[in-house]
Formats: structure tokens, sequence, C-alpha cells
């Protein structure tokens, strides 16, 4: 056998690795649905022995826990960060939550509506999505009442927020970046009450690499 043909094969007794079966089936979930996590087909993508599975996860079970629970680390784990994260006004502190849902590096909307629609078959899992909801919910909450809002006008911002941004995901809301982008401001101020400042959309505009001068230009040359 060729060094180049040697290659190409994993080493003998390799059984891969835990994040990349957990990757493998994330994949499987995102592009076919829950009934493709299947650990024989994961095994030929992947190239490996079914025995290979038994090394990380117990059985299929565990690794569709583990899925939930890498759901739960990334999705909800980047609220709790945006929510306690520098804000000198409650507009910023939006503005930093909203970036979350634009950032697929810090928020994977397509796993989490794979997981709402999974929920709807499972009451274990719609259990879980109701507790994971509400955590998220009293951390934006908390926020709110940073900045000295009443807890009752606090949940009912914070609700506005979220059930917001849940809605553009459950509804696979299709709008072009600059549109969405020049609504921003409009829905900072509903949701909080206060204006963004230009130096506030700046730094909201800087973190998401978006150029509103490019991005106009475009779109009037598109009109043209």
């Amino acid at each position: 056998m060729s060094e180049a043909q040697s290659d190409e094969l994993p080493a003998k007794g390799w059984r891969g690795s835990r994040e990349g079966w957990l990757d493998a089936a994330k994949a499987a979930f995102l592009q076919h649905g829950l009934d493709a996590v299947k650990i024989q087909p994961l095994a030929g993508e992947l190239k490996l022995s079914r025995t290979s599975f038994y090394w990380f996860f117990k059985d299929r079970e565990a690794l569709l826990d583990a899925l939930l629970v890498d759901w739960e680390a990334k999705n909800t784990g980047a609220f709790v960060d945006a929510c306690t994260a520098y804000a000198e006004t409650i507009a910023e502190g939006v503005l930093n939550l909203i970036v979350v849902f634009h950032d697929p590096d810090l928020f994977d909307p397509r796993l989490d509506f794979a997981v709402r629609g999974w929920a709807h078959q499972s009451a274990s899992v719609m259990q879980r999505v109701n507790l994971v909801d509400e955590r998220r919910l009293a951390t934006i909450r908390a926020m709110f009442q940073r900045f000295g809002f009443p807890s009752n006008e606090a949940d009912v911002k914070a609700r506005a927020v979220y059930l917001t941004q849940i809605g553009y995901i459950s509804m696979q809301v299709q709008e072009s970046t600059t549109i969405r982008m020049a609504r921003i401001p409009a829905y900072v101020e509903t949701f909080c009450g206060i204006d963004p400042t230009p130096s506030e959309m700046a730094r909201f505009h800087a973190r998401l690499r978006f150029d509103p001068m490019i991005q106009s230009g475009d779109s009037k040359t598109a009109n043209e």
C-alpha cells in the first residue's frame, strides 16, 4: 500500500471522537430530521465501525440527550453572556442580545428550530424546551430589572423581545440583511422605550461586520 493510500484510511483501532460523532449527529438532525440520527448511518458517514460508537455513548438515547445538552450550552449560554455583558443603557443591552440572533457563531437558529420541532414529538423534550425558554426569559428579565424597570414591566418587555425573535425563527422569516438591520432601531425603541444612540448602533454594526453605507449603496445599485 502506498503512503497516499494509507493516508486515506483511519489508523487501525481508530474510533473517532465524541465530538466527531456528535457533530455528525447534529448535521444529520439538521439536514434530515430526528429519524436520520441513527448509529449505523452515522458510522458510515464517519467511515467508522458501528462498535466505535459505544466507546463514547451508551446508546442512541444517550446521543440524542447529548444533542440537547449541546443545544442548551451553545444557544442558551449565548443569552446569558449577552444579557450580563456591559451596557451603558438598556438600549445597548437589548442590542447586545439582538447580536446573538444574528451571529451563527453564538446562536444556531436552525438548531433551535429543529429542537422545537422535535419537542412536538416528545413530551420530555417539550418539557426541556419549556425550561430553557423560562431560563432565557429570566435572564432577559433580569437585564431589564438591572436598568431599573419594575418586575412586571421587565417581564412583559422580556417576553416581547424574546417571543419576537423566536417568532422569526419559528416562522422562518425571509428578509434581506439590509431590511432587517434598518428595522433594528425601531425594534429597540419598541422593546425598551428609548432609541439607541448612533455610537451604540455603530458598535452593534461592527460586531456583526455590517456596513450600512456599503449595503445602502448595493441596494441603490440593484434598484437602478
